[in-house]
């Protein structure tokens, strides 16, 4: 488990505080899926300007409760906010980064990426389907790999999640059962398995449980060696989690075009394409003092234009520089805020 941002106080996030005649400090809170990327940035924001980012990672559903309620500068959600509900609130919201997330099992002797999996064989596993390795529907997608005779135990998110939301968004457009049955969404009724908190939660309890197989941020496959799946995409190619396989989802569609950068990138056309692809959105409230959005935007600016590094080193997908365009024009239309990066 990774040590988090923590909001320490509700009132401190209502906008920012002075911590001397330049430095700020804003909080958010959200997604868990961009955790890794937002901290990374935080740091390295505050060596080079002095402000202060303290991100708490509590899921997507938190992170839109928490920015509806006024109690954080920004909220992250991995499943974006339709225009109705974004007018409805009150609220902005704008792409960070393209990313995925993976298959992760626990099977003693067999190595990372040796398992191939498709999205309607996942939706069977995890409708309780499917109930063992060794599965006929599994060794058909597995020829000459010795499957053993084990239990899978199915872990899933506990909390409102956008990881979730993406997940369920891929297979209910793989298996018709799942779509009519479960949908997607943040939460789901899910017939089978155990919850964990968080990607981390997820991650700890695969590590942990002998046949265990859940679904995390590729960031954390990597961050703690994870064995992975390959996916059948939409093609019909075997392929592996990779940030160029994100980024060839992400190539399908065109934020800049999407009102209110509303797009999901799941089970996007393309022999390269990673199926299970997605973003994290950034919300923010047009009632908040100007003064705290200029510090959330200022903040993103400069990860968008000084932050690429930091993300591909984790398989991050950076924005391409006509979506930083349109995100910025759109604060100003928003906010009536015009940003630059320092």
């Amino acid at each position: 488990m990774r040590n988090h941002f923590v909001v320490a106080m509700a009132a401190a996030a209502l906008s920012f505080a002075t911590t001397n005649a330049h430095a700020v400090t804003i909080t958010g809170a959200g997604s868990t899926w961009v955790y890794p990327l937002v901290a990374k940035w935080a740091a390295a924001y505050k060596n080079k300007t002095g402000n202060e980012v303290n991100y708490a990672s509590i899921g997507s559903g938190g992170g839109i409760k928490q920015i509806e309620g006024g109690v954080v500068a920004f909220g992250a959600s991995d499943m974006p906010l339709t225009p109705e509900d974004l007018a409805k609130n009150g609220l902005i919201q704008f792409p960070t980064a393209i990313a995925g997330e993976d298959m992760v099992y626990n099977l003693p002797g067999i190595e990372p990426g040796k398992i191939v999996l498709s999205g309607p064989v996942v939706a069977d596993i995890y409708m309780n389907k499917i109930k063992k390795w060794n599965d006929p529907a599994i060794a058909k997608l597995n020829p000459g790999l010795k499957l053993p005779d084990m239990d899978i135990t199915v872990v899933h998110r506990s909390d409102a999640s956008g990881t979730t939301f993406t997940f369920a968004n891929y297979l209910s457009k793989v298996s018709p059962e799942w779509k009519k049955t479960l949908g997607a969404n943040t939460a789901i009724a899910w017939p089978t398995g155990v919850g964990g908190k968080g990607n981390e939660g997820v991650s700890a309890y695969v590590q942990n449980i002998k046949g265990a197989i859940g679904y995390v941020e590729y960031a954390y496959i990597l961050e703690n060696k994870l064995s992975y799946t390959r996916m059948i995409n939409r093609a019909g190619k075997t392929v592996s989690p990779s940030l160029s396989g994100f980024q060839a989802a992400a190539g399908h569609v065109d934020f800049t075009k999407a009102k209110d950068f509303y797009v999901i990138l799941t089970d996007q056309p393309g022999d390269d394409t990673w199926p299970i692809s997605g973003c994290t959105w950034q919300i923010l409230r047009k009632s908040a003092p100007k003064a705290t959005n200029e510090e959330v935007t200022k903040f993103f600016a400069w990860g968008f234009e000084k932050g690429q590094k930091m993300a591909t080193d984790i398989a991050f997908g950076p924005l391409p520089p006509s979506t930083v365009a349109a995100i910025k024009t759109y604060w100003k239309a928003n906010l009536g805020i015009e940003t630059a990066a320092k």
